[in-house]
């Protein structure tokens, strides 16, 4: 496959940088040939297979793949994708030295609405760097201790809303409220900037809006791939995508004039990229990005921490031996009173708790996969780990995708793994895993950013609805997930009892 060269001004540095990427249409492999699930469908292949839904492939890959060997490919209208899912070879693409992150065409396609954002960003491309070097002390420690009076405010607010609606008997939806409070959470923690989620039922346009983004930027792939009207198609769709995104556009325009505008020198995010220079010679991070970066981190930091929340209530309320040992552990490091709050020093006081979360990101990691391509030319699986003596030849032009569900499902690192088992996390058994066999924030340098923000808000969310009320879900309701660029749970309601 041809390699796509594009010439990218970037500002920082009044630099001209020449980027070289895989054209986002496919993912390389050319002339090779891996095991693919049965069924494959002339033109369509193998993602729109007989009794496939095609609004739900991570589950169809489920599925099927668990059978078809550590490294396997998936045709979608002509274009390749090769998976693997085998813990040696993803440790040896989790080596940044010889490996990269590589750009699916779902997130490449998000492109067109976060532009070099840190999710969506090349690694060769200055903005990343800059943005995220000037970021990572923002989530240390220092800073971690100031968002936790926000993390616990907010909550505050859902359990007001809860309280009244478990009172007047009402069900909650959950993953609705549970996303209102994350995007609220991440807003004033990181941009003091408030969406007023709890003061309606309603959906805020800002979450309607890039969902609608994600999902077109999901599928906008196989729409260019349809015969003869593909290009047409998309765009027709681009450009009203395009259009119905202009909302977000002008929300952070103006909340980057406000902040400016009020001459307040504040200690958040928000502050960070405006007030400090990304470099010695005094530059700014270009304003362009720094919008980007706002919507990539508003995105990041409720989209999958909200999902990952909603999964694991629904498996809390399936598995009372589980809830019952959480509650346990409330009561030990909080006390009876139902109303009690974690302080920051208790909240790595509750392992337990904190080992359900890992356990439910362990079974559904919300962001399911990311993609790798080597830095040069190169042979993975020597010791035969690829399936093919001798080892499989990558080059550059050639991505794997890493499907984390299946990686984290491997029967071989995790006995019996559709179990809900928190247990698999004590220390004991963490030491005693490959290295690579857990991946839910993905890997090296891209890694997930904000990935402590997410997992101290988790904790303290549930440790707060769980040690106020007795939650119950409807009977008959069985697990429906929805999937966009992520995975969350729809229709998942629960009725409230205050303890």
């Amino acid at each position: 496959m041809a390699v796509s060269t594009r010439l990218r001004r970037v500002s920082a540095g009044s630099r001209d940088t020449l980027t070289t990427h895989p054209p986002s249409t496919g993912m390389g492999w050319s002339g090779h040939d891996f095991p693919h699930p049965p069924g494959r469908r002339r033109v369509l292949g193998d993602a729109f297979a007989k009794g496939a839904d095609p609004t739900t492939p991570v589950q169809n890959m489920l599925a099927v793949a668990r059978d078809l060997g550590p490294v396997y490919e998936i045709l979608a209208l002509g274009r390749k994708f090769v998976f693997v899912a085998g813990v040696d070879l993803v440790g040896e693409l989790c080596d940044d030295k010889r490996f990269v992150k590589t750009l699916a065409p779902g997130v490449h396609d998000l492109r067109m609405f976060v532009g070099d954002g840190l999710f969506t960003a090349h690694t060769d491309e200055p903005n990343w760097r800059l943005a995220h070097d000037l970021l990572v002390p923002a989530f240390a420690k220092p800073a971690m201790r100031r968002y936790h009076d926000v993390m616990v405010e907010t909550t505050d607010e859902l359990i007001d809303v809860w309280e009244e609606a478990g009172s007047a008997g009402h069900h909650v939806d959950v993953s609705p409220w549970l996303t209102k409070l994350t995007l609220e959470s991440i807003a004033r923690a990181a941009f003091s900037h408030t969406f007023a989620s709890f003061e309606t039922e309603e959906v805020d346009p800002f979450v309607t809006t890039f969902v609608a983004s994600m999902s077109y930027a999901a599928g906008r792939s196989n729409l260019a791939s349809l015969p003869l009207v593909g290009r047409h198609l998309v765009r027709r769709h681009d450009r009203r995508a395009l259009d119905r995104h202009r909302y977000i556009d002008d929300l952070l325009q103006r909340i980057v004039a406000e902040r400016a505008a009020s001459g307040e020198q504040v200690d958040d995010l928000l502050g960070r990229m405006m007030q400090v220079p990304v470099d010695d010679a005094g530059t700014m991070l270009e304003a362009q990005n720094v919008r980007h970066q706002i919507l990539t981190l508003l995105v990041a930091g409720h989209e999958t921490t909200s999902g990952a929340l909603s999964f694991a209530l629904y498996h809390l309320t399936r598995e009372p031996e589980v809830l019952a040992r959480v509650r346990a552990e409330l009561d030990e490091v909080l006390g009876t009173d139902p109303t009690a709050t974690p302080t920051f020093e208790q909240v790595p006081k509750l392992r337990y708790l904190r080992r359900v979360v890992d356990e439910t990101l362990r079974l559904w990691p919300t962001a399911p996969g990311f993609a790798r391509s080597p830095r040069e030319t190169t042979v993975i699986g020597v010791d035969g780990s690829a399936g093919v003596p001798g080892g499989l030849t990558m080059t550059p032009q050639d991505s794997m995708l890493v499907f984390i569900p299946q990686l984290h499902r491997d029967p071989d690192v995790w006995p019996d793994p559709d179990r809900f088992d928190p247990d698999r996390f004590l220390p004991e058994h963490n030491r005693a895993r490959p290295a690579h066999a857990y991946k839910p924030f993905g890997t090296g340098e891209r890694a997930c950013i904000g990935r402590q923000f997410a997992l101290h808000e988790a904790v303290i969310v549930l440790a707060k609805l769980l040690h106020r009320f007795d939650i119950m879900p409807e009977p008959d309701y069985q697990l429906t997930i929805t999937e966009r660029l992520t995975l969350m749970p729809v229709g998942f309601r629960v009725g409230l009892t205050r303890r």
